[in-house]
């Protein structure tokens, strides 16, 4: 099988191609013969009744600073490919959901993955709200007494952007801590969005656990260490992977969310584990694939193809 693939993506020159998993992914399609075009998102438009991009057909290489070679610039009607990827980083603004706007008018012939209907309707910080036995106290919210009454409850929080990525804008109020008021006017000047807090878990000193489902079922996972001195893991903001495996609380948290991932045709999906609690459901950008097979040897983007290749197959 021979598929047209089309992806949308942050600039590709520019990636890490050691640790990017939209490139993992692109390689491992053109290694099995499938076609790749390339455009970012602000090359995507609608034009009387037809989704199209203009972009470029890309070969790609394992080779540090000679990684990408572009055929020549060209529009394509993306109804006319087999799977188009939605790979853009967040922020999850209007921009973005206006992309899952257009993409959902060639789904689910053209296959987008991930759905993008429900990319859109299942934001990170947010799909795990239907999971409340699984989270740690979590509260959303604009009102700064609520968040006050959250913060008396439960002493310790960590603050953060409901449409945020890769760690910014996320802080921890402790009980001793002064600055809620003053954190709650910066955000509120920046955006008209609401904001997520939850209870701090002290676990995260272990690590902030990245586990890898496709098509909801679980591959994998990561264990991801803050620096000395800082709350937030993230490898963006310098959080060092380690190996570690699924324990039996992953694994049940798996098992719960599973189903519901793959009846919203969320192929490849991360999930953020602290100690036994579900933080996250990362369905617009995960990353993580290229460490987890570094460390376990499991080639994640080959099961993502295979899904991929059987549902192009029905």
């Amino acid at each position: 099988m021979r598929l047209k693939v089309a992806l949308q993506m942050d600039p590709i020159g520019s990636v890490n191609i050691h640790a990017d998993s939209t490139f993992r992914i692109a390689f491992e399609a053109q290694e099995r013969g499938h076609d790749l075009f390339y455009y970012t998102p602000d090359r995507l438009a609608f034009v009387e009744g037809r989704v199209i991009a203009r972009g470029w057909p890309v070969e790609l290489r394992r080779e540090e600073g000679n990684h990408v070679s572009f055929g020549a610039e060209t529009e394509v009607d993306l109804a006319d490919f087999d799977v188009v990827w939605l790979r853009q980083d967040p922020p999850f603004d209007m921009g973005y959901i206006t992309t899952t706007h257009l993409l959902e008018m060639i789904h689910p012939k053209t296959l987008v993955v991930n759905d993008p209907f429900w990319v859109r309707n299942s934001p990170e910080k947010l799909l795990v709200l239907r999971f409340a036995q699984l989270t740690p106290p979590t509260a959303i919210a604009r009102d700064l007494q609520t968040i006050r009454d959250f913060k008396a409850r439960h002493g310790d929080i960590i603050l953060k952007p409901l449409y945020g990525n890769g760690g910014a804008g996320v802080f921890r109020l402790d009980e001793n801590d002064r600055n809620l008021s003053s954190l709650y006017e910066l955000f509120t000047s920046m955006s008209r969005e609401p904001m997520i807090v939850q209870k701090f878990l002290p676990a995260v000193a272990k690590g902030d656990k990245r586990v890898i489902l496709v098509d909801g079922e679980p591959v994998g996972a990561i264990n991801r260490v803050p620096q000395a001195g800082e709350t937030r893991s993230n490898m963006h903001v310098g959080g060092r992977p380690e190996q570690i495996g699924l324990s039996p609380r992953d694994l049940e948290i798996c098992r719960t969310i599973g189903p519901v991932l793959r009846e919203k045709g969320q192929v490849f999906v991360g999930i953020d584990v602290i100690g036994d609690w579900l933080t996250e459901i990362n369905v617009t950008s995960p990353t993580g694939i290229q460490e987890l097979e570094r460390f376990d040897g499991i080639n994640t983007a080959a099961r993502i193809w295979e899904v991929i290749e059987a549902k192009r197959a029905r």
